[in-house]
């Protein structure tokens, strides 16, 4: 920010700048709360860019081409969320298959479907109603998707922070077998991440709804990255050593500020990538090193 602010203190530190910023990003820190939730229980979660994508979908085709409403239509997104994450849990916990190959594979097919649903075309016109509750109204002049992001950002917080559940879900990802050992379901932990990871990563593709307006078969598939950058840097910061809400939502913006900057200077396109993967191998570096000098403590 001082950097960039220095180069271009007139449009860089704009209050409208800012403001754009923080709304436009809100699908980008749901997305990556979505995946630090089983990347707290120790699994990978490579579909959840899928999961959005297929939300997104699902609302602009029932909305739009069948002309359902929109509540209805809200609830059977949020259901394929959910629906994908236990999938996922299911191939995991029962044939003992890697999470990342798991993940990876349930993904493409959800794309696979996607393309099919869709027939690989944007379906614009999705109800004004979502559209307004997203991105239209404001809270000082800040979209409200960036206030709904923060909420969300505030429940996973506590929820890891002072509750059971979460609680357990911090063990479960330290030590598996001393939380096996301690009477803990791991196996009902873990299938529990994954449901919440695909309920969230199906919310940011409501919102992501909501911001366009349209839903594009492939909207959401290059937010995977960023995000995973995202949750590694976060856990850096804020509680060093573990992946937390905060923090994420924190590398969230530090990495988009980076790339908001370098473009209005003028950066090529193909930048982003290099800076974002770039981003990624640093955060799990830092994140790796920061969580092997942390005691484990199970008590």
């Amino acid at each position: 920010i001082v950097i960039f602010g220095t180069l271009m203190p007139d449009s860089f530190l704009s209050w409208r700048s800012f403001s754009t910023l923080f709304g436009s990003q809100a699908v980008l820190v749901v997305l990556t709360l979505a995946i630090i939730i089983p990347l707290t229980s120790g699994d990978f979660d490579l579909s959840g860019a899928s999961t959005l994508t297929m939300s997104c979908m699902l609302i602009a085709v029932l909305n739009v081409k069948l002309g359902w409403p929109i509540a209805p239509v809200l609830l059977v997104a949020l259901l394929s969320g959910v629906i994908i994450g236990a999938v996922n849990a299911f191939f995991v916990l029962y044939f003992r298959i890697h999470s990342l190959i798991v993940t990876l594979g349930v993904g493409t097919f959800v794309n696979g479907l996607i393309l099919w649903v869709s027939n690989s075309q944007t379906i614009s016109g999705v109800s004004m109603t979502l559209v307004e509750w997203v991105i239209i109204n404001r809270l000082f002049g800040i979209p409200l998707a960036f206030f709904y992001a923060l909420i969300l950002a505030a429940v996973i917080w506590y929820a890891l922070e002072y509750t059971i559940p979460g609680r357990k879900l911090l063990f479960v990802g330290r030590g598996r077998e001393v939380s096996r050992l301690n009477g803990i379901n791991v196996d009902r932990v873990r299938a529990t991440s994954f449901m919440l990871s695909g309920l969230i990563s199906a919310f940011a593709g409501m919102l992501y709804a909501g911001m366009t307006g349209s839903a594009d078969p492939l909207s959401g598939l290059n937010l995977l990255l960023p995000a995973f950058a995202a949750a590694f840097l976060g856990a850096t910061t804020i509680s060093p050593g573990r992946f937390n809400a905060f923090g994420a939502v924190v590398s969230v913006y530090f990495l988009v500020t980076g790339i908001t900057g370098l473009t209005m200077l003028g950066a090529d396109a193909y930048v982003q990538n290099l800076f974002y993967g770039g981003a990624l191998v640093i955060a799990v570096s830092l994140s790796q090193l920061v969580r092997n000098r942390q005691p484990q403590d199970f008590s």
